[in-house]
């Protein structure tokens, strides 16, 4: 490895090698998808959802649309990080503020371990989407917070650790429908509960340099901090004459300014090809939201989702990564 990931070693963390001749990045699971549609009791779909390791195994938060499509967010638990058992049932949320805690929608939840818990942030309707956080300790008794910022907003992604001795997150300031414009902007907070001090980090790129994030993005998995940087994965989004098209990205931010790009790809890093990403409720999706990391050896493994309809996993390296940036540098 050239860069190092700054982090703990995982290593039952899910992988399968590079297939021989391969010359993309990222590369797919063999046995993808590894959730489908209705794998819970009401669930339409199953993607956008986040997984990280727990106690030796994992846990992860689920996005499942019912048979009502209806959005929630659900628990699930696996051994091996592709196996995966969801409880059937959404998280029930406790706060001390019944006002937040009312239910319009959930979606496309991240988690995140700081400190001594982890941290959950969704979409959450309160008046329009905006960002709800809440943190476990267990996955099985979830603490919602206030939602930390006003509509509209959404892809609330946290950063691993306080920066500056402030929890940091990422989000994408959007509109009540399906946005047709985004950026990324960076926030701060000294309790997790007031955020300010928003720095614009990057934007959609105009013209045909790099065309595939033309009409929106918005951050995917939590930033993995390495010797190089923030690496954060991405989606990118074009508008098409068939509508909508979500690929995958990469960019490397600052380790002390997360708001300064330091490199960003100028050719996706993953678009949609096979069919369980090109047919579904929503055709032509990949989007991340969550990735497993192994700092001993640089192995990166992406959980997406798949066309708004069931969850893929993908591969890579933090190698694979950083040289596609100066390869293809915007």
């Amino acid at each position: 490895m050239t860069a190092k990931i700054i982090g703990q070693s995982l290593p039952n963390i899910p992988w399968q090698d590079k297939p021989e001749g391969c010359k993309d990045p990222v590369w797919r699971y063999s046995q993808n998808p590894i959730i489908q549609r209705n794998q819970t009791k009401r669930s339409n779909s199953i993607f956008n959802s986040a997984v990280v390791p727990f106690e030796g195994k994992f846990a992860g938060v689920f996005r499942c649309d019912s048979k009502s499509i209806s959005m929630d967010i659900f628990a699930g638990f696996s051994d091996d990080g592709i196996n995966w058992k969801i409880s059937d049932t959404p998280i029930q949320f406790e706060g001390a503020d019944e006002e937040i805690l009312k239910r319009e929608y959930r979606y496309d939840p991240r988690v995140c371990f700081i400190e001594d818990r982890y941290y959950i942030t969704w979409c959450n309707g309160y008046h329009g989407p905006t960002i709800g956080v809440a943190y476990t300790f267990d996955f099985k008794k979830f603490y919602q917070l206030e939602n930390a910022f006003l509509p509209y907003n959404r892809n609330g992604v946290l950063f691993p650790r306080k920066i500056k001795g402030k929890y940091a997150m990422l989000s994408r300031p959007s509109d009540t429908g399906h946005t047709p414009f985004g950026d990324i902007f960076y926030s701060q907070s000294p309790d997790m509960e007031y955020w300010g001090r928003h720095r614009y980090v990057m934007g959609t790129v105009k013209g045909d340099e790099s065309a595939w994030q033309s009409t929106k993005i918005g951050a995917g998995p939590i930033p993995i901090e390495t010797s190089e940087g923030w690496l954060l994965i991405y989606h990118g989004v074009i508008t098409t004459c068939n509508g909508f098209v979500y690929r995958m990205g990469c960019a490397l931010l600052d380790l002390d300014e997360p708001w300064k790009v330091k490199m960003r790809s100028k050719d996706y890093i993953l678009a949609p090809y096979e069919l369980y990403e090109c047919v579904g409720d929503v055709p032509n999706v990949v989007f991340p939201c969550a990735a497993l990391t192994d700092a001993d050896t640089g192995r990166i493994a992406i959980y997406y989702g798949c066309a708004d309809t069931v969850t893929g996993l993908a591969f890579t390296t933090v190698d694979e990564l950083i040289n596609h940036m100066k390869e293809n540098p915007l």
